[in-house]
């Protein structure tokens, strides 16, 4: 315990001379840091461009209003394709989530050190590149469309799944395990009867989940390409047609805070 004198007695201190100085030396080492990232952020950045941003913003935010409600005909189809987009996402990533995770999980893999390092690296591989690059990259290899975004948000979606639901078979009761093999069952009767219903509620909540992530996700895809709304939006963006613009950002917020009430009723239903 650090202590000091006050009047040639013992005091008690909370930090020695050393450690105020090295807690010192600390802050102003970030500080430092701070300013050096600042100026390498800001190095070329128009600063006349951001004193007139105020008044950009409220010129653009002035042509938005009133939204262009006539313009909710043309937005059918492509709030279709979105949900389509995350729903059959979800269930391509869901398919090959499941033999994944159970490759990675340390008590279901088949082999340590070759099933289960190449399912690690499914998942992070997945989870590495965000669902807009992966977009991007399929518009490039099997065109623009709906496809391409389907197949993004299941790229995306495998190793969120796999890697929630492995950890959820990792933490699983292991005597449930032991009871049913000692029965004599087969390796798959035990993954049927000892393991699937202890994740099942897991697993339940982990894919409605992902799925109200998708929603969100496959609202943009159409900015590169990929089909749904964001395909509206990009080209009402072109033509510089605010209120249309306003009414997709409507239409994307009611979609969403849907999707967030059906899962959060189907979670609660289910777990």
């Amino acid at each position: 315990m650090p202590v000091s004198t006050l009047n040639g007695q013992p005091a008690w201190a909370h930090r020695t001379g050393k450690a105020r100085l090295a807690l010192w030396a600390g802050w102003l080492g970030l500080v430092a840091l701070f300013v050096f990232c600042w100026e390498v952020m800001t190095e070329n950045t128009i600063w006349d461009f951001v004193r007139d941003a105020p008044q950009q913003a409220a010129d653009i935010g002035s042509r938005m209003v009133p939204p262009a409600w006539s313009y909710m005909d043309r937005l059918w189809w492509p709030l279709w394709d979105t949900l389509n987009i995350a729903t059959l996402g979800t269930l391509m990533g869901i398919i090959i989530a499941i033999p994944v995770a159970f490759l990675a999980a340390q008590n279901t893999t088949p082999s340590y050190y070759i099933a289960r390092p190449i399912a690690l690296f499914i998942i992070v591989a997945s989870r590495s590149i965000n669902s807009l690059i992966w977009a991007l990259l399929l518009v490039s290899i099997i065109g623009p469309g709906v496809m391409a975004g389907i197949v993004a948000i299941g790229l995306r979606s495998i190793g969120f799944v796999a890697k929630l639901l492995y950890e959820a078979i990792e933490e699983i009761e292991e005597t449930q395990v032991e009871a049913v093999t000692a029965t004599g069952a087969s390796g798959a009767q035990v993954i049927n009867y000892a393991i699937v219903p202890q994740i099942l509620p897991a697993f339940a909540g982990i894919s409605v989940f992902r799925w109200d992530i998708n929603i969100r996700e496959s609202t943009i895809l159409g900015l590169v390409g990929a089909g749904g709304i964001g395909l509206q939006l990009q080209a009402s963006l072109n033509v510089l047609a605010w209120s249309q613009v306003t009414m997709i950002f409507i239409v994307i917020l009611a979609t969403v805070v849907v999707s967030e009430w059906v899962s959060a009723k189907v979670r609660h239903a289910i777990i």
